[in-house]
C-alpha cells in the first residue's frame, strides 16, 4: 500500500524554546523536521521538561543545516553539520555551535525526546512496563567492563526500536534494565514480547512486569502505589517471562494476547494477594493500534 503524508502538513508540531519540530506519522516511523536556533542546547532547554540527566532517545537523522556538537554519557563528544549522517544513542546532551539554525531530520527518536502524555505534576493512567537483563552481574564478571557495555548498548537498541515502534516511553535506565510506559496495555506487551526475542537473539536473558494504574512524574522519575506493584512484579518473573497484572490482564480483554494464571501471590509492602498472569507464546497477534 501506497502512503506518502507531507513535513509541510504535519500531524503534529512540538513547539519548544528556540526551536519546533514537525511530525508526520506513517505507521510504526515517526519522521520529524527539526529546527535548533542559535543558542539551543538540549540541558538548558529540555532538560527541564523531561526530568532526566541525558537525553533518553536514540535519534537517527540527516543534518540539512548548521552544526550540532554532542557529548555522550561516557564522556566523549562528537560534532556533525550538513550533509552528516548521524546516530546518537541514549544517554547524551547536545547543542547548536555558531551562528546559524540546525535544520534536520529526525527518524522515530522524537517520539520520547519531549512530555507527551505523562506531564510533570499530573496524575494519569498508564500501563508500566519494567524490565530486567536476567544474570547481569554474572554476565558482567564473565565478560568485563569492556565487553558488557557493548552487549548492554545492543541491548539498548533493542529497547529504543521496540519503544518507538508501540509508543512507549522510556522514563529511566536501571542499569541493566529499564522503566518505561504506554498509553494502551496491549501495546505495553508487544513491547515486551518485542524486547524479550530481540534480547533473545543476542543471547541474553531479559524478563519484563506490567501492571496499569496512575501514576505521577516527579524529578524525571514515576511516583505512586502502581510503579511499587510494577517493580514487586518483577521479582516474581523468571528469564523470558512477561508477567501481567491482573488489572492489566482484566484491559487487555479482547486483545487475542494470550495469558495464564500464575496464581496468587503477596507482593511485599502492598496489601493482600492479588492474581499474576503471564504472556503465553512467542509473539503476539494483535493490531499494532490496539
Amino acid at each position: 500500500m501506497f502512503r506518502s503524508k507531507s513535513l509541510d502538513e504535519p500531524d503534529e508540531v512540538i513547539p519548544f524554546e528556540r526551536g519546533r519540530a514537525d511530525l508526520v506519522k506513517l505507521g510504526a516511523l515517526t519522521v520529524g523536521r527539526v529546527t535548533h536556533e542559535p543558542g539551543w542546547s538540549w540541558s538548558k532547554h529540555v532538560k527541564p521538561l523531561v526530568g532526566t540527566e541525558w537525553c533518553e532517545s536514540h535519534h537517527l537523522g540527516l543534518v540539512l543545516s548548521g552544526r550540532i556538537h554532542v557529548r555522550l554519557a561516557d564522556g566523549s563528544e562528537h560534532e556533525y553539520g550538513a550533509g552528516d549522517v548521524v546516530e546518537i544513542p541514549p544517554g547524551h546532551d547536545a547543542w547548536v555551535v555558531g551562528d546559524e539554525a540546525v535544520v534536520e531530520f529526525d527518524f522515530g527518536g522524537l517520539r520520547n525526546w519531549l512530555p507527551s502524555n505523562l506531564d510533570v505534576g499530573e496524575r494519569v493512567l498508564v500501563t508500566i512496563l519494567f524490565t530486567d537483563i536476567v544474570d547481569s552481574t554474572a554476565e558482567l564478571d564473565r565478560l568485563g567492563d569492556r565487553a558488557w557495555r557493548g552487549r548492554l548498548a545492543d541491548h539498548g537498541d533493542v529497547v529504543q526500536r521496540a519503544l518507538d515502534e508501540f509508543r512507549g516511553r522510556l522514563i529511566k535506565t536501571t542499569g541493566d534494565g529499564i522503566l518505561a510506559t504506554f498509553d494502551g496495555p496491549a501495546r505495553a506487551v508487544r513491547a515486551a514480547v518485542a524486547i524479550r526475542s530481540g534480547v533473545a537473539a543476542l543471547s541474553m536473558g531479559v524478563r519484563a512486569a506490567l501492571h496499569t494504574g496512575e501514576v505521577e512524574l516527579v524529578d524525571g522519575d514515576l511516583q505512586g502505589v502502581a510503579v511499587h506493584q510494577a517493580a514487586r512484579l518483577l521479582g516474581l518473573a523468571g528469564s523470558g517471562d512477561v508477567l501481567v497484572s491482573a488489572t492489566t490482564h482484566d484491559l487487555l480483554a479482547g486483545s487475542g494476547i494470550p495469558l495464564v494464571e500464575r496464581g496468587t501471590h503477596t507482593l511485599k509492602g502492598l496489601v493482600g494477594e492479588r492474581t499474576v498472569y503471564a504472556f503465553e507464546g512467542e509473539e503476539v497477534q494483535v493490531r499494532p493500534d490496539r
